[in-house]
């Protein structure tokens, strides 16, 4: 039987919650319901939490795992019927969830799990923009790994159509020593070269700045960490599509909250429903976008 501690901290100007259990730490802000930072007890941190991290209202931590939603990346890249939902003049990357106060609902233990569960009353019809009513809940399950499960629920009497990510900050040793198994053979949107499809040949190696979008991803996928003997394994549902990003050495640079070496610390690896991969929710429909953190020493 585990046993939990819920504290309540503040990190600049934001509101957070750091929950420990005999084997793992977990500090969630209430800012996007964004887990900032998550490590089992004795190991390295799973989940990476820039050390020039800005905690600020209204702007996304670089940390642990934003909530995109409902729409992903550049709203002018996501397929028209995405765009069509929204209908204000700015669009913010990656939607507008993540900039947003969430609600606690309730936090309880389970056995040896304990469970967490969020919501966004706004996504019913108070979103500037995008007047659709979803009932939108973010679920965390804190245990020997940890889940997270994204539900949509249509409540309105017309269809909206939605993208969406778990835009996952993983922690590496040495992105420059990491690989991604399970992506081998597929095909992929290369961002960075007009993006253009291309086949993966192959694990995924990183030697320079990555930004792909994986289409039809099998339910696992993994990080293989040498240095640090870690497989990192993310086993996904309600999702085909995965990103996967790392900004190397010039992009770094551009970033005010990653610190210029920080990009050899981390790698992305977002389970999406993206590019032909979107959500269409009928009335009174639900998605579930899911993925399972999980280690083992290899």
């Amino acid at each position: 039987m585990a046993s939990f501690k819920v504290e309540t901290e503040q990190h600049g100007e934001l509101n957070c919650w750091r929950i420990s259990s005999d084997h793992a730490e977990l500090l969630i802000a209430q800012q996007g319901a964004q887990i900032l930072s998550y490590q089992r007890v004795g190991e390295p941190p799973l989940l990476w939490l820039s050390d020039q991290a800005i905690f600020r209202q209204g702007k996304s931590v670089r940390a642990g795992v934003p909530v995109c939603w409902p729409w992903f990346g550049n709203l002018q890249r996501n397929p028209q019927a995405v765009q069509a939902m929204y209908h204000a003049e700015q669009a913010p990357a990656h939607g507008l969830a993540r900039t947003r106060d969430w609600q606690l609902l309730g936090i309880e233990e389970a056995g040896s799990e304990l469970r967490i569960e969020f919501a966004l009353p706004e996504a019913q019809g108070e979103l500037p923009g995008w007047p659709h009513d979803v009932e939108l809940k973010l679920r965390v399950v804190l245990g020997d790994a940890l889940e997270l499960s994204l539900t949509s629920h249509n409540h309105g009497n017309a269809p909206v159509t939605i993208s969406q990510a778990l835009h996952s900050y993983f922690a590496v040793s040495d992105v420059r020593q990491a690989r991604v198994e399970g992506v081998e053979g597929l095909s992929y949107i290369e961002t960075l070269a007009d993006w253009e499809q291309r086949q993966q040949e192959g694990a995924l190696g990183f030697a320079g700045e990555t930004d792909r979008i994986y289409l039809d991803t099998p339910p696992t996928l993994s990080i293989v960490d040498p240095h640090w003997n870690r497989r990192i394994t993310l086993a996904s549902s309600g999702s085909r599509s995965a990103v996967i990003w790392n900004p190397w050495t010039e992009r770094a640079k551009e970033l005010a909250d990653m610190a210029d070496d920080g990009w050899q610390r981390m790698l992305c690896i977002e389970t999406a429903n993206v590019w032909d991969d979107v959500v269409e929710l009928r009335p009174g429909a639900s998605s579930v976008l899911k993925v399972i953190i999980g280690s083992e020493v290899i």
